[in-house]
């Protein structure tokens, strides 16, 4: 035991430290030479040399006595197309600090701890760092020749391993348990390539499992083997010129962080730096220069015509904001050259990317894990994701009537999309996250998320003229600037602060991910897909194009040859087209803004600490919007739309852009209210955001408060005045919204996550509204209902064990569009 404890810390302790550390004394291995063991082989030379194996399907490689540290990073050249799951073409995962050991007569493969390290002049310092964490022998494998300070091993069997972890998604998306077939695995041998700084190897993986799911079975040609590609890169460190920036909040871009325990004491134990291409200028002294190694993008090959031009266009957006940041011709866009890898390290690339359903794009950046330096962009862009547009915009304009001078306008406003988002992506390669506060600027950032700006023109017909912007925005222009442009290091600190003031003052604002992605967020502005600087304003714009768009709503929304059942994916978005401005302004309620800064920075007064609410009455007014959304004017469908709706014809189906039915494959108006209703349920109904809203009235009773928004909710559904006669169904309609209204409640009641106090407030309002209904008796069905709602009310109040509730209803997908 005590043997192998010394042996443990024998291969750990040298195997965290991010400075080269001496082998183990070995005897020097006997047998064949170098020569020997790889003759007939083709030898690639380069950063490793290479012999390719292609009689036995082996990849040997050359690794020095004493191996030198390298980033590797893993890819999927071949994808599995699913959207639910991931694994995508192109998909890059790493890079990890690895550097090869010989261990007797073996060569180890060792993965260095990057997370945790001490930058200091200390060697003991360092060490006892390195000592503290766990690092990972990756692999190893037999040394089978050797020559002058030189070892050949077979690389086979690492690169046949699954290093990207596809069972692992696999089973996180319940697939099934898939594991790599090695009899139907095979390294590339014949694609292995090495050159000066990087060198490029490849697997093809077969996982074996039970193909019995579904994602699986849509996509795989055999679901119970599934056969990918995997790409292996293993680069030289960049050179130690690079000098990293600090990150602040502020800045606009996203963080590498690690924890660094030689900090003095009154310093952050935790390190941020800010990810970014290493950019030099030629004449540093320039206000404007040329630079050393421009930082060049690659559109996909097999992306077509007209989308391919789209995608350089917008990419190349980028090109003016490093202009203003002191660069000339730093940045370009061009089509992949012939015959070029695109997963080689050395190749920033903006893939085409296919799926069998419509799905997010990504924009990764792999990055230089001590530093932060961007080694590689890599920007996947889902096809299906153009087609959505298209659909939205023939759903919205009707164009296919005879004579219609709008068949090209879908088209149009979908290019105009796609330029904005491979401009997105190529931002968030270039090291920048998003900014949802730039909507209310127009076209404020290409890093937020664009909803068309739709509108009714003069005639009171609907335009989607301008419905994208085009170029970068005053932020983008920003975030370049504070990532890439040059000062003296002394001078850096001072001038980066002085441009964030200047951003400031300017109006730029930022709110991203972690304050935009839940239904209970609170910041106004970090709302996915609105538009405008006031959101009551957008929510009513919306609404008047919404009733507009329904009332014109016909089979001219597709084109030729279409069958007839597709007409129900072109209602949906017009249906819920309001469902991004709900979000908007739920974030009202219970809403407050609040800066993202620094204690500097509000020592300065350059920024605000603390969270300002919204005002009572704008709140009031959101919510009074938000409880309009759940009645069956707003919900209820005109006839001919009605009349219109088709069910699939033979040969086809309705997939998970339809609404939910319950009428056995018609389209069902009840379902399509409830998936509307939920939609403004779970934002209304947030226990966060009823939280905030509790505490907003405690501290200040001018605030709305969980009484006042049950009460106004409950005033526009269950307790209103009776539906017109004039609207279709109304009375249906408005109790389904009903019922979603109830169920919500009863949830959120149920979850466990409002306080105690909120809880047995809002247990008393269900109570008291049962008493309302027991009252409040109506004839016919409407009587029914709400016996049956009072019943269902008074069982889970009496004990919740008993009764099991309803989820909220389906709700046809959105994002991404």
């Amino acid at each position: 035991m005590k043997s192998s404890v010394l042996t443990l810390h024998l291969l750990f302790s040298g195997a965290m430290l991010l400075s080269p550390l001496p082998v183990l004394a070995a005897e020097p291995a006997k047998g064949k030479t170098i020569a020997e063991a790889t003759a007939n082989m083709a030898r690639q030379p380069g950063f490793m040399d290479v012999w390719r194996d292609t009689e036995q399907g082996r990849i040997l490689l050359s690794i020095p006595e004493q191996g030198e540290q390298f980033l590797m990073v893993f890819s999927l050249p071949h994808g599995l197309g699913s959207n639910d799951v991931g694994l995508d073409r192109g998909m890059t995962r790493g890079p990890k600090l690895v550097q090869f050991e010989r261990r007797g007569k073996r060569i180890f493969l060792i993965e260095h701890n990057t997370g945790y390290r001490a930058t200091s002049d200390n060697a003991s310092e360092r060490a006892s760092v390195a000592e503290a964490f766990a690092g990972a022998v990756l692999w190893s494998g037999d040394i089978i020749a050797s020559e002058g300070g030189k070892h050949v091993v077979d690389f086979s069997s690492f690169l046949v391993s699954d290093r990207l972890n596809v069972a692992g998604s696999l089973a996180s998306t319940k697939q099934g348990a898939y594991k790599v077939d090695e009899k139907r695995s095979a390294v590339l041998a014949d694609q292995a390539k090495s050159f000066p700084d990087n060198t490029e190897l490849e697997a093809i993986l077969t996982f074996q499992g039970p193909g019995e799911a579904e994602f699986v079975r849509q996509v795989a040609a055999d679901a119970t083997s599934i056969t990918m590609r995997q790409h292996v890169s293993m680069v030289r460190l960049p050179d130690n010129h690079y000098r990293p920036r600090t990150y602040h909040p502020f800045s606009g871009a996203f963080e590498i962080s690690y924890m660094d325990f030689g900090t003095p004491l009154a310093s952050s134990i935790a390190v941020r730096v800010q990810p970014r291409f290493r950019l030099e200028k030629t004449d540093p002294s320039a206000a404007v220069s040329t630079v050393k190694k421009p930082i060049v993008f690659y559109v996909d090959r097999g992306a077509p015509e007209p989308v391919r031009s789209a995608l350089l266009e917008g990419a190349r957006w980028w090109s003016t904001a490093f202009e203003k940041a002191g660069f000339k011709d730093a940045y370009r866009v061009e089509v992949l050259p012939e015959g070029v890898d695109p997963m080689d390290i050395r190749y920033n690339v903006i893939q085409w990317v296919h799926r069998a359903t419509r799905g997010w794009s990504y924009g990764n950046a792999v990055t230089d894990p001590r530093t932060g330096e961007i080694i590689k962009g890599v920007v996947s862009l889902g096809s299906q994701r153009v087609r959505q547009d298209i659909l939205i915009a023939e759903a919205l304009l009707a164009p296919y009537g005879k004579g219609s001078a709008r068949q090209g306008l879908a088209e149009q406003m979908a290019l105009a999309r796609l330029r904005q988002l491979s401009a997105h992506e190529v931002g968030h390669t270039l090291g920048f996250a998003h900014n949802f506060a730039a909507s209310p600027n127009g076209n404020g950032s290409v890093l937020d998320y664009p909803h068309p700006i739709v509108k009714l023109d003069a005639n009171g017909g609907i335009s989607i003229a301008g419905a994208y912007g085009v170029g970068v925005g005053a932020w983008d222009d920003y975030v370049v600037k504070h990532a890439y442009a040059q000062f003296e290091p002394s001078a850096e600190a001072a001038a980066l602060a002085q441009l964030r003031a200047q951003a400031k003052a300017a109006g730029l604002a930022h709110v991203s991910d972690n304050e935009a992605r839940s239904a209970g967020s609170m910041h106004p502005n970090g709302v996915l897909w609105d538009f405008g600087g006031d959101p009551l304003q957008a929510w009513d714009q919306l609404m008047a194009v919404r009733q507009r768009a329904l009332q014109n709503f016909s089979v001219d929304a597709l084109p030729d040859d279409r069958q007839m059942g597709e007409v129900e994916a072109r209602l949906v978005p017009v249906y819920l087209m309001h469902r991004y401005q709900a979000e908007g302004i739920a974030r009202l309620l219970g809403g407050g803004d609040f800066d993202y800064a620094t204690s500097t920075d509000v020592r300065a007064g350059s920024a605000r600490a603390g969270v300002r609410m919204v005002p009572a009455s704008t709140q009031r007014q959101a919510l009074d919007r938000l409880a309009s959304s759940l009645r069956a004017e707003t919900l209820a469908l005109p006839a001919k739309v009605l009349d219109l709706v088709t069910p699939a014809a033979t040969g086809y189906e309705r997939g998970r852009e339809y609404f939910a039915t319950r009428m056995s494959g018609v389209f069902d108006p009840m379902s399509a209210a409830e998936a509307a209703a939920a939609q403004t349920c779970q934002f209304l109904f947030d226990p966060a955001r009823l939280n905030r809203m509790a505490w907003q009235h405690a501290r200040d009773p001018r605030q709305p408060g969980i009484k006042e928004t049950v009460d106004t909710v409950l005033g526009q559904t269950w307790k209103r005045t009776p539906v017109a006669a004039s609207v279709v169904g109304g009375d249906a309609v408005q109790a389904s919204a009903n019922w979603v209204v109830l169920d919500a409640l009863l949830r959120v009641v149920d979850g466990g996550q409002l306080h105690p106090a909120q809880n047995a407030e809002l247990r008393t309002q269900l109570a008291s509204f049962a008493q309302w209904l027991g009252k409040n008796a109506a004839s016919g069905s409407s009587g029914g209902t709400r016996s049956q709602a009072a019943e269902l009310i008074r069982r889970y109040l009496h004990d919740p064990s008993k009764v099991k509730l309803r989820p909220l209803p389906a709700i046809p997908p959105g994002a991404p569009i």
